[in-house]
């Protein structure tokens, strides 16, 4: 059988339309989106102080989220599910964007980026308290030895200590497992779009007028590379 017809085969189609091949698909679609994160948050940098930047990309992802809600017409979510898109707004939207932020300030990129490599292990152990769900032996052995590496990593990359940029890092990972937690908890009850919109529409309130207050007082340098940054970390 040639590659481009075991490709698209009925077994292959099959694997990739069933439910773990899309979430699968998604995931690694999302890797891919994520990873440019870091880097134009640097950019964004270049432009904006780390509490503008933040606070101005959370606003325009929150107006482009609210946009995609109101043109599918998405009815408001029920009352119980406020405060677990409570704790996504915090951890995602907020939380995770601003440690990071002020982290990248003396980090680079690629130490952040590994640091954050401990995400997977952070979530799974806190949907296994949140949620009762157990994954396998072989993903905490996995998770485990892959903390362990990136534990010695970056204690060896800041001289022997964590930094300051470091412990910005581990509570971006707190805050941001616990927002992965309760968005994929929602996201068994809602879209998991519309976990995330309503999540960013829910912080508009607060992030807009902290816009206005942060741009007021810290510098902005427009460029182009300061821009390009902003645009994709709130896209």
């Amino acid at each position: 059988m040639t590659a481009q017809n075991s490709a698209t085969s009925p077994k292959a189609i099959a694997v990739a339309a069933s439910p773990q091949g899309t979430g699968t698909l998604l995931a690694a679609l999302g890797v891919v989106s994520f990873s440019l994160t870091f880097p134009s948050t640097v950019w964004g940098l270049e432009s904006f102080g780390p509490w503008s930047l933040v606070a101005v990309r959370s606003t325009l992802a929150a107006l482009l989220a609210g946009a995609f809600l109101l043109v599918g017409r998405v009815p408001l979510p029920d009352r119980r599910h406020w405060a677990g898109l409570a704790v996504v707004a915090g951890g995602v939207v907020i939380g995770f964007p601003l440690l990071t932020t002020l982290a990248l300030r003396t980090s680079t990129t690629s130490h952040a980026a590994v640091v954050v490599g401990l995400l997977p292990l952070t979530t799974a152990a806190f949907a296994a308290v949140r949620t009762g769900r157990r994954p396998s032996r072989t993903f905490w052995i996995a998770a485990v030895s892959g903390a362990a590496v990136v534990l010695a990593f970056t204690v060896q990359q800041s001289g022997g200590a964590l930094s300051a940029g470091d412990l910005y890092l581990f509570g971006a990972l707190l805050v941001c497992a616990a927002g992965y937690t309760e968005g994929g908890r929602l996201a068994r009850l809602m879209p998991g779009w519309q976990v995330i919109g309503w999540a960013l529409v829910l912080c508009l309130p607060l992030m807009a007028p902290a816009s206005a207050v942060a741009l007021a007082l810290e510098p902005v340098r427009l460029t182009a590379h300061g821009v390009l940054g902003l645009v994709w970390v709130a896209a």
